[in-house]
């Protein structure tokens, strides 16, 4: 059995463990993935307004089409890939799994890091990887994201499939929430439990990051754009450390985090503190996008845009005023 072949036959196995373990939950999703992970290129179906949300291309920051992860040494040799995301597309979630399962080839041990699980999570998840605790039990005692199952199942079951470990690599929401509130000065009042959940350093200096996200608030005084940006970089320095954590303990592997594309873009958010934390990581980045760029920064994933969400005004007025009452219930100290 050559090489290609038996990456093939690797591969259709991983898929039919995935689906019976998920209950073929999404049989169509089955047999997109079954296509795309089949052999050693990805995705090369032309992204259109014609063509489906499952579409995608993957681009370098020249611009040149990527057509086979195995031959993208800069991809195979990084340190940590982050992977941005627009949440609920399903196409940037059918590029993960891909990427994921393409990477697990290579001879570096792989892991898998999300932004939809906090460093309160990891003893939880880890008993669920372990398949000591059944799925709703995971879902009922952690913080799982509300689309886990959509979303993010398939690709725990792949790391799982492939004995990766899973990284949850974020802050505890209800601290990000009372940050967000009070300001950065809150971490001083949580115990060492709970500031053991959030990064030791947490930099809200002057940066392009900073300017970016300061740009898109419009709304709030000063002042609380000011502890919005403090809570953002929490997430920020959390994941990055945890990442960074990880590879210390696990020389020589390699990491595949998967965050909010505004974490990632432009190497600004994750990618800049890793690089603080540990100059040596190599890290690259994908970032989705609708039209894709002769010269960018890293990676960019083209997709199709997903629906409008809202066509009249009053309707978006109305979401905005429940989103602003989100997280109401979290006490604060």
């Amino acid at each position: 059995m050559g090489l290609k072949q038996f990456v093939v036959y690797t591969n259709v196995i991983v898929l039919i463990l995935i689906f019976i373990k998920t209950d073929m939950k999404n049989p169509f999703l089955a047999l997109v993935l079954l296509s795309g992970l089949s052999g050693c290129s990805i995705n090369t179906v032309s992204v259109s307004q014609n063509s489906s949300l499952y579409n995608y291309g993957l681009y370098n920051a020249k611009g040149q089409r990527v057509n086979s992860i195995l031959s993208e040494s800069t991809l195979l040799n990084a340190d940590v890939v982050l992977v941005g995301e627009w949440h609920t597309h399903p196409g940037v979630h059918l590029f993960q799994a891909e990427l994921f399962q393409q990477l697990s080839t290579q001879s570096k041990a792989l892991a898998l890091s999300l932004e939809q699980f906090s460093r309160a999570d990891q003893q939880t998840l880890n008993l669920y990887v372990e398949g000591k605790i059944g799925e709703q039990y995971l879902i009922d005692n952690t913080n799982a994201w509300p689309n886990y199952q959509s979303d993010y199942r398939a690709l725990v079951e792949l790391a799982i499939v492939n004995n990766a470990a899973v990284i949850a690599a974020n802050a505890p929401k209800y601290v990000v929430t009372c940050v967000a509130r009070q300001g950065i000065n809150y971490l001083d009042k949580l115990d060492a439990q709970q500031r053991s959940f959030i990064a030791k350093e947490i930099d809200i200096s002057p940066s392009p990051y900073k300017e970016r996200f300061m740009q898109s608030m419009h709304h709030g005084t000063p002042s609380q754009n000011e502890n919005f940006y403090a809570a953002q970089v929490i997430w920020d320095e959390t994941m990055a450390e945890s990442i960074v954590d990880y590879i210390k303990e696990n020389k020589g592997s390699q990491v595949m985090h998967i965050a909010g594309d505004f974490h990632v873009k432009e190497g600004q958010g994750i990618a800049r503190v890793i690089k603080r934390l540990a100059p040596e990581l190599n890290v690259v980045w994908i970032s989705p996008v609708i039209k894709v760029k002769p010269q960018h920064s890293g990676y960019q994933l083209q997709v199709n845009p997903l629906p409008i969400r809202y066509v009249q005004k009053a309707h978006q007025q109305a979401a905005f005023k429940k989103l602003s009452k989100r997280g109401e219930q979290t006490q604060c100290r």
